[in-house]
């Protein structure tokens, strides 16, 4: 399971591994997202009443996030989790480059390209969930900028937080796999256990984000940085936050939308799909860097 690419990726690890600074870390994380939501949404509030929003209504739309002003907010939350991941690290007297990993940038491509590619395959599937206009495109595309920065936010965190730092501080510490391979990967699908927006659904929610956890952990093992699981991640996100949003939370940003609930047993199926098509995704992945190490050699 370790691969030379990984061991370089633990090395800046080693030097400070004890799981007290592990838990030090992860209470600075906590603590500045936190902060960093708690400001967010201050921040939004008052340039809300600013404008002269009902405060009620806008209280509900923020915390529902289904607005385009609602669900930038929730993705700049995340830059709380962002910088968190990078102070925890100097816990353990790590840069910032040593949670990313040595030269990413197209490590990142190959992830996004693959998902892409996949979506393209899709595109041949029926599917009978309705979709309808949901932004403006002049709206849409004013938004567009700060959509894709903030996205990446979102998803570069996640994959800071779980693969560039906890993974590997993990690694330093406990050779096994399942400690710093699966264990990650389930606590990242069991936070986003949200029965009370998905309803039945919710288990194949965390199913799917649990096996996205894997996905991207085993491409940060092969390759040693966190570029090709930050590109699969931020495209497959980028899916339903920026094309084909739903009618709950982080649906507000995307040019269409479905009108089927996240509840909807309907949803069940297509869940199983997509499953199978972030699987497909990951060996285009495996395949293109096998052949690639294969041409290094």
């Amino acid at each position: 399971m370790w691969t030379p690419e990984f061991e370089a990726f633990v090395a800046p690890a080693r030097r400070k591994p004890q799981i007290w600074r592990l838990l030090v870390g992860g209470l600075i994380i906590a603590f500045c997202w936190a902060v960093g939501t708690f400001g967010t949404f201050a921040l939004g509030g008052l340039v809300g009443v600013l404008n002269g929003l009902d405060p009620q209504e806008m209280e509900r739309d923020l915390l529902a996030g289904n607005s385009p002003f609602g669900t930038l907010l929730v993705l700049v939350t995340f830059t709380g989790l962002f910088l968190g991941v990078i102070l925890a690290g100097k816990v353990h007297s790590r840069s910032v480059q040593s949670l990313f990993g040595d030269r990413q940038a197209w490590p990142f491509v190959l992830g996004f390209g693959a998902i892409a590619a996949v979506s393209l395959l899709s595109l041949v599937f029926p599917t009978e969930l309705e979709i309808v206009p949901n932004l403006a495109t002049r709206t849409f595309l004013t938004l567009l900028p700060f959509t894709i920065f903030f996205l990446l936010i979102q998803t570069g965190a996640e994959e800071l937080l779980f693969r560039g730092y906890l993974q590997t501080q993990l690694a330093a510490r406990f050779r096994s796999p399942i400690v710093w391979m699966f264990l990650p990967g389930l606590l990242f699908g069991a936070l986003h256990y949200a029965p009370s927006e998905f309803g039945p659904n919710a288990i194949y929610v965390v199913a799917a984000i649990t096996l996205v956890g894997w996905l991207t952990a085993d491409l940060t093992r092969v390759t040693g940085g966190i570029g090709a699981a930050w590109g699969l991640h931020f495209a497959n996100n980028a899916g339903g936050i920026i094309l084909v949003g739903s009618p709950g939370p982080l649906g507000g940003l995307a040019l269409y939308r479905q009108t089927t609930q996240p509840d909807d047993p309907v949803l069940a199926p297509l869940l199983a799909v997509q499953i199978g098509f972030l699987i497909v995704a990951w060996l285009l992945c495996r395949l293109w860097i096998a052949k690639s190490q294969r041409a290094v050699a």
